[in-house]
């Protein structure tokens, strides 16, 4: 990663003279993100999207865990991406190995228009059981990913945080209620991923309220979410791109009387498939 305006000493020797002298700053222009760039899609591209949900006690105890990961492609025709491969696997404790585990029929092949939008409308998940909860996640997810990346790049200044004012409440489609405090992105630097010259792009979101009635399951809770974002400077396409998610609540199962304590981390990365 590269950092403005650090200066490295020059050390030259001849004889016995010892020579500094500091190397002349960036210009700020350097720094600057392309402006007026359009995503550059030479056809399709796949990713692969993997998310691990750990439930602890009150202590730090895992106590289960849960992957759900997929291929995801975008840059299909008509502006359409397209899911593969996902699978649910679960695990008791913080080391057991997940088990192979068969792919999700629902999502194999699931295709939609490239709109973050029009996965919030009621029928969009008409083909998804009502407890795929955290297969949805992975439809929002990356539509979050390529909003952030690519609808607010041009405001992006470095080391200066943007309020994006996207406090809102969210009704997702047969789950619930999200509401997101005060989301900020903050282009931080520069990096390299697969090859490209990328913008790292840092995003985060906390004390959001969160409600989901799903399945005979209730959740009241609260929302923490932050990751970083690479984005190609040549292409604007997302070369690497993170997620971390704290849920803290009350979840009430079917048949029980109460509500219980919940504690949820999830961490994720999304990265391309290599040669595809």
């Amino acid at each position: 990663m590269l950092f403005k305006g650090h200066f490295l000493p020059i050390i030259l020797c001849a004889g016995s003279v010892l020579l500094a002298q500091p190397l002349r700053a960036q210009s700020p222009q350097t720094w600057d993100l392309p402006h007026g760039t359009a995503v550059k899609d030479a056809g399709p591209r796949s990713y692969h999207f993997s998310v691990v949900y750990y439930t602890a006690n009150r202590t730090g105890e895992v106590i289960h865990r849960q992957q759900i990961a997929g291929d995801y492609t975008r840059g299909l025709p008509n502006g359409e991406v397209e899911w593969k491969n996902v699978v649910d696997a679960q695990a008791d404790g913080a080391t057991a190995p997940f088990p192979a585990t068969p792919k999700l029929d629902f999502m194999q092949g699931f295709r939609y228009r490239n709109d973050i939008g029009a996965t919030m409308s009621a029928d969009f998940f008409k083909s998804f059981p009502p407890t795929a909860v955290m297969e949805r996640n992975l439809v929002w997810d990356t539509g979050m990913f390529e909003a952030f990346a690519e609808n607010y790049f041009d405001q992006l200044k470095l080391n200066v945080p943007l309020h994006t004012g996207q406090d809102q409440e969210v009704k997702m489609p047969d789950v619930g209620t999200f509401h997101n405090r005060d989301i900020v992105l903050e282009y931080v630097g520069r990096s390299q991923r697969n090859g490209q010259d990328c913008a790292l792009i840092d995003y985060r979101a906390f004390f959001n309220p969160l409600q989901i009635a799903s399945g005979g399951m209730t959740l009241n809770g609260r929302s923490d979410y932050w990751g970083e974002i690479w984005v190609s400077l040549a292409t604007k396409q997302i070369e690497y791109a993170t997620i971390n998610e704290e849920v803290n609540g009350e979840l009430k199962l079917p048949g029980q009387d109460a509500a219980q304590p919940l504690s949820v981390f999830r961490v994720g990365s999304f990265e391309p498939v290599a040669g595809k």
